[in-house]
């Protein structure tokens, strides 16, 4: 299996290689390929040393699957390109996320919905991912009307310059601002730019992919999406209004029950999940379930992942794992 990492030396390239060697993915070859300026330079993977390659180059080596994070410019330039060759491409950047003609997949929620003549496959948002994972049993069982979510996003999200603005605001150094403000000892309700609605491209992710997810257009979502100072790790409050009523005892079960998501909530103990405890982990977190007693048939939790990988590597390399299994690739 003949695999490239693209946008290898950004912050999520470096997971994506950690989470391969992890999970002994079955890798013959490896291509690490990133930006002309990254070119040249030499990154470990399984104590060997791998020299990053070009765009061209990669496509030139015909490799069976490109993971790709390199940013959505870079996607829609690449990704076909690539896909003219035969590669397989796992997009983890927002450029083909909402494309009719494209597959948005979490791999234990839709994977089954792949075929070989999937060759751009998009990885949905981080924050949509940890939040689906925890809703597809529940609007399984209770059908969703309606989902109301707040996000708390660590700086790991916007990448390596945010993380060290935190880090030099903490170290009280000078230095350069990835965001308008400062974000240490503060919160930004701002992730990603704002739309003409008002809404912040994050948060219409948010709205619009758990949709297409889910094939189902019968629940909506609305969203406030904001960046916290965390290093990593995305937290979010999730308030759903069902059709039909729930049990809260049934609710825990189900949750328990689903490959992927772990249960963290006993308040007698103060056992809830939180992003120190995320971090390095693949599972979505929940806990803090309750009913909301303001209106029928709705609930509130609390959910926690590592962004960085079921939000993103991870749920990537999955979906590659799916393919190899399924031998669609």
């Amino acid at each position: 299996m003949k695999v490239a990492v693209v946008g290898a030396t950004g912050m999520v390239g470096e997971v994506m290689l950690k989470v391969l060697e992890e999970r002994n993915f079955p890798v013959t070859e490896l291509l690490v390929v990133a930006s002309e300026r990254s070119v040249g330079k030499t990154l470990n993977y399984k104590n060997k040393s791998y020299t990053v390659i070009s765009l061209a180059e990669a496509v030139a080596a015909n490799p069976d699957i490109a993971i790709f994070s390199a940013g959505g410019g870079t996607s829609l330039e690449w990704a076909p390109k690539f896909a003219e060759v035969g590669t397989t491409v796992i997009d983890n950047s927002s450029a083909w996320r909402m494309d009719p003609t494209k597959k948005l997949v979490v791999p234990e929620i839709n994977a089954n919905e792949l075929t070989k003549d999937d060759k751009i496959i998009a990885n949905p948002n981080c924050s949509t991912i940890q939040m689906v994972m925890a809703l597809a049993p529940l609007h399984k069982a209770y059908k969703m009307k309606r989902v109301v979510v707040s996000t708390y996003q660590s700086v790991s999200g916007t990448g390596v310059k945010a993380v060290q603005q935190l880090e030099n605001e903490i170290a009280g150094v000078e230095g350069e601002m990835a965001y308008p403000y400062p974000i240490g000892r503060n919160a930004l309700p701002h992730c990603d730019v704002f739309e003409e609605n008002g809404y912040t491209k994050e948060e219409m992710k948010l709205a619009r992919e758990p949709q297409k997810i889910f094939n189902d257009k019968s629940f909506s979502v609305t969203a406030t999406a904001v960046r916290i100072p965390t290093a990593g790790g995305h937290s979010e409050s999730v308030n759903v209004e069902f059709e039909q009523d729930f049990d809260l005892g049934a609710v825990r079960k189900m949750l328990h029950e689903t490959p992927g998501v772990v249960v963290q909530d006993n308040p007698d103990t103060n056992t809830y999940p939180m992003p120190i405890y995320a971090h390095d982990k693949d599972e979505v977190f929940v806990g803090r379930i309750r009913r909301d007693e303001t209106q029928p048939n709705t609930l509130n939790m609390w959910i926690v992942a590592d962004n960085l990988r079921k939000g993103a590597a991870t749920n990537a390399i999955q979906i590659a794992e799916y393919l190899i299994e399924n031998n669609l690739v």
